[in-house]
């Protein structure tokens, strides 16, 4: 997992695989350059959860959004913390395709348990929380605020479309064409690897353009929050 302070990131193919991962898939313009949403205040104390390059390379979005999800998998036991408080969940996204506005998706965090997703941690009551982009345009990377304390070093940040295309927010993966095996999707009951979807047109790239920002707690005496903020990468 990458672990990055705060900096400033700046066709149409349907796809005819397996039923079950029937999806549009794009590549246009502005693919190598993402932007920041509204920035988000910087303090060492909290560090940005991350596996993506930054740069996108397809955007992505169901044919039928709701039940579908796509997170990122994360473990904070490398920061040395018996939990962590989720300030933000951040997605990259547009609001310029397959419509022409935001339409609005689905959040939730999942147990990370036994090498799998698990059950839903947040919201408690077991449904997506929904959240709906404004003020933003084009490609961007959208933040929603949590301010949630995890109970488990380690979840699932994961987003449903909800919606059907076109009316529908895609998600994004990005330009690294190995996969780092922390990138999963929700489908019929069952959570699979991302590399694994039936959605061709997006082979090799198959990271999830998704992060989390944390307020890491302290667990071994020595360890300063300010000296978390600027670890680059604690494992990989």
């Amino acid at each position: 997992m990458k672990i990055l302070v705060p900096t400033i990131v700046a066709g149409l193919v349907v796809c005819a695989g397996a039923w079950a991962a029937d999806a549009a898939v794009d590549g246009g313009a502005s693919s190598t350059a993402p932007a920041l949403a509204a920035p988000t205040a910087y303090d060492q104390a909290t560090t940005e959860l991350m596996w993506d390059t930054g740069s996108r390379r397809w955007s992505v979005i169901w044919y039928t959004g709701a039940g579908w999800w796509v997170g990122n998998e994360f473990n904070t036991s490398t920061l040395k913390t018996k939990y962590v408080k989720i300030l933000k969940f951040k997605m990259y996204t547009r609001d310029d395709w397959p419509n022409t506005q935001w339409d609005g998706f689905r959040i939730g965090f999942y147990e990370f348990r036994g090498g799998v997703p698990g059950s839903m941690l947040w919201p408690t009551g077991g449904t997506g929380y929904y959240f709906k982009p404004s003020g933003l345009h084009g490609h961007v990377w959208v933040e929603c605020d949590i301010n949630w304390n995890c109970p488990s070093v380690s979840f699932v940040a994961a987003e449903e479309q909800f919606y059907n295309n076109p009316l529908g927010d895609p998600w994004s993966v990005d330009n690294n064409p190995t996969f780092l095996g922390h990138s999963w999707y929700y489908a019929l009951g069952r959570w699979s690897k991302l590399s694994e979807v039936s959605i061709p047109d997006i082979k090799p790239y198959t990271n999830l353009m998704l992060r989390v920002w944390v307020e890491p707690g302290i667990e071994f005496p020595g360890v300063a929050p300010s000296s978390i903020g600027r670890v680059k990468a604690l494992y990989y």
